[in-house]
């Protein structure tokens, strides 16, 4: 199964975390953030990973996952359609994006998403699939 995906994440105090070597340090808000991203081999599998805490740090959303106060509350995703950027192009106009985080393979200015609450957050996803007309799922972790 293939497909894209939110995450939910609760960020519970306002934290300054290492993202890998080229974005360095970057203060974090205490808060809700959302990151959007893509698997197209296996969605499953990709999950799962974000999921563990067992894992080798690749993406940047693993170095924000692996600070202690970051936890996945949800998971909004789709199958089969390629549209991280089309939903992340939607959340820019809603939310503060932190600038070049998890977007190195394409255009978007960011993947990661700031909203003090989670309501907004969950809300705002569903919106952003409402207007390219994709079915989601949403999953409470």
């Amino acid at each position: 199964m293939k497909g894209c995906y939110c995450l939910i994440i609760k960020l519970n105090q306002n934290s300054r975390i290492k993202i890998g070597k080229k974005l360095g340090f970057i203060q974090f808000e205490k808060g809700y953030y959302v990151y959007v991203g893509s698997a197209m081999n296996s969605l499953e599998s990709r999950l799962k990973r974000h999921l563990s805490n067992d894992k080798k740090l690749h993406w940047h959303v693993d170095y924000l996952l692996k600070d202690d106060n970051s936890k996945i509350l949800d998971i909004i995703y789709n199958i089969d359609k390629k549209v991280e950027c089309d939903i992340s192009e939607y959340l820019k106009s809603e939310a503060f994006g932190v600038k070049n985080f998890g977007c190195s393979d394409c255009d978007c200015d960011s993947h990661l998403y700031y909203f003090k609450n989670r309501s907004e957050a969950i809300e705002q996803v569903k919106n952003a699939y409402d207007s390219i007309a994709m079915d989601c799922k949403f999953f409470k972790i």
